[in-house]
């Protein structure tokens, strides 16, 4: 399989992102640990945005942590903006179940209510177990079930994508 190129997605997503939302001054980003977190670092930075740059990781929240465990140690909540009444924009690098967004929305409702929640991904690999979809899409590129995207970054920040066999 050719992998696509990640820096190429970043770019459509960004430009879809910068079109959807002109005024970015009262938009809230989330970056969802890790993959979305520095998707929404360099989305927070190329566009922009007013608010400081708010993180979130899933592992307690997700409804398969007795089946999955912890895979790394959770990284603290980082939510540096009120949520409450606020259009938020959460980032992640890979959809597929929607197990991990559906965790992030309920962590999200511990830091308040907010008004709209969107979501953007750099790839979406189809595969969905629950009813959630990205408004903002870098590509739809399908898998099988037993591989895996994997986001990286190399040593200049510049982001790179390689494919896992489970």
């Amino acid at each position: 399989m050719n992998l696509p190129n990640p820096e190429v997605l970043y770019a459509r997503l960004r430009d879809q992102i910068a079109k959807a939302f002109p005024d970015r001054s009262e938009l809230g980003l989330i970056g969802v640990h890790s993959g979305g977190a520095w998707i929404a670092e360099r989305l927070h930075r190329d566009l922009n945005f007013t608010l400081p740059c708010g993180f979130l990781d899933s592992a307690f929240y997700r409804d398969d942590f007795s089946e999955r465990g912890l895979k790394q140690d959770p990284k603290p909540a980082e939510v540096p903006f009120d949520v409450n009444g606020r259009q938020i924009l959460l980032v992640d690098d890979v959809l597929y179940t929607g197990r991990t967004t559906r965790a992030i929305v309920n962590h999200l409702f511990d830091f308040g209510r907010p008004s709209k929640i969107e979501l953007a991904v750099l790839l979406d690999r189809g595969g969905r177990e629950l009813p959630i979809d990205a408004q903002y899409v870098g590509k739809h590129e399908p898998l099988n079930p037993n591989q895996a995207f994997v986001l990286t970054l190399d040593d200049q920040g510049a982001f790179q994508l390689g494919l896992e066999e489970n």
